[in-house]
């Protein structure tokens, strides 16, 4: 009997231990596919970048698609179908490593915070946004005419592969056109897409050309023979801002300069305010009786953030002096600019006072 039943109690143990052996099948999930929409899509096919900057472009919906996302470029194209390769050549660019604020003390802790890296002129990020580098230069439409445009070469299409695990989708003809570089902002009005100086009728000196920019601020200043406020507007053009490389400096310099109506420099200390410490994000301030001179990081300003120098993507520099007018009254006198240099190197900022001289002196 009690082998009987110690039986019963194994078969019994064996049933029940059988279905648990087959749990785990039974009870296990399979792993769930991933999703790719084919709805994958960009706002926009079409992206117009300047050369010379870096640009991020691309606004990517994922549609509910499973993340992360594998985003790659295919077929680039001229617009004749032949194969582009230009695009994708390696150089060197400044890739930031810490975050910039406009406080660091010199170029040496600027740099600290940003490193050189190699990488393609174009590429697509991991979020599906696509940077244009600011070392594609003019070079990629070097062939460009400057009475064209509709040059195959101007013509640039690629396609985008995106997958994951459960797919891939191609989004096709996507497009780049480029416009040409422009050193600086304001720029004197040239073409952005051919590169040539725009017509400029309003000024009677060169009806045919504009080779300066308007000052941003221009207040107070008034002519030492008109005893007149000077001015600079469509009609009339007192004082013109030229922005232009200059030779012999250290690579990465940043001068200003002032001239008089006989195009000889004149001495910034005249311009007795100016808070020429806190003018830019410079070091190793040089002044002489011709030019004030600074060590700076390019391009300027640096980020698009606000800063004591910089505001709106532009930097901001004043130029001010104050004498004592009419009745012992004591006159402030501004000139400033609102600006952006993208070229690493050499560059001046001259004012040129072309009709009359700024009166300094006391009344």
């Amino acid at each position: 009997m009690n082998f009987n039943l110690n039986n019963n109690r194994i078969v019994f143990l064996l049933l029940f231990i059988s279905p648990l052996a087959g749990c785990k099948k039974i009870f296990e999930v399979p792993a769930e596919k991933e999703y790719i929409s084919n709805k994958i899509s960009y706002s926009s096919k079409l992206f117009e970048p300047v050369l010379g900057r870096t640009a991020l472009m691309g606004t990517f919906s994922a549609d509910n698609s499973t993340q992360p996302l594998t985003f790659s470029i295919a077929n680039a194209r001229y617009g004749d179908g032949r194969p582009m390769t230009d695009l994708f050549k390696p150089k060197e660019v400044w890739v930031w490593t810490g975050a910039y604020d406009g406080k660091e003390k010199s170029l040496e802790e600027i740099n600290s915070k940003r490193r050189k890296e190699v990488h393609p002129l174009f590429e697509v990020r991991s979020s599906g946004q696509f940077i244009l580098w600011s070392s594609a230069t003019d070079d990629l439409v070097a062939a460009r005419k400057a009475d064209s445009t509709n040059l195959i070469q101007d013509r640039r299409f690629f396609d985008v592969k995106v997958s994951n695990s459960g797919g891939e989708v191609i989004i096709k003809d996507m497009e780049l056109k480029f416009w040409r570089e422009r050193p600086y902002e304001p720029s004197t009005d040239l073409n952005p897409f051919t590169g040539k100086v725009a017509p400029h009728p309003g000024d009677p000196r060169n009806p045919n050309k504009r080779d300066y920019i308007r000052p941003s601020r221009l207040s107070n200043i008034i002519g030492k023979n008109t005893r007149k406020a000077l001015v600079t507007d469509d009609n009339t053009k007192d004082v013109v801002v030229y922005i232009r490389p200059f030779s012999g400096g250290n690579g990465h310099s940043l001068r200003f300069k002032f001239l008089n109506k006989d195009s000889v420099a004149m001495n910034p200390a005249l311009f007795n305010e100016t808070k020429w410490d806190l003018l830019v994000h410079g070091f190793n301030r040089k002044s002489t009786a011709e030019y004030v001179q600074y060590d700076v990081a390019y391009p300027i300003p640096l980020i698009n953030i606000s800063t004591p120098y910089a505001n709106s993507g532009k930097a901001n520099v004043n130029f001010v002096y104050s004498r004592i007018g009419f009745g012992g009254a004591r006159e402030t006198g501004t000139l400033g600019l609102d600006f952006s240099i993208y070229r690493e190197g050499d560059w001046e900022i001259v004012f040129h006072f072309r009709n009359d001289n700024p009166k300094f002196e006391d009344e």
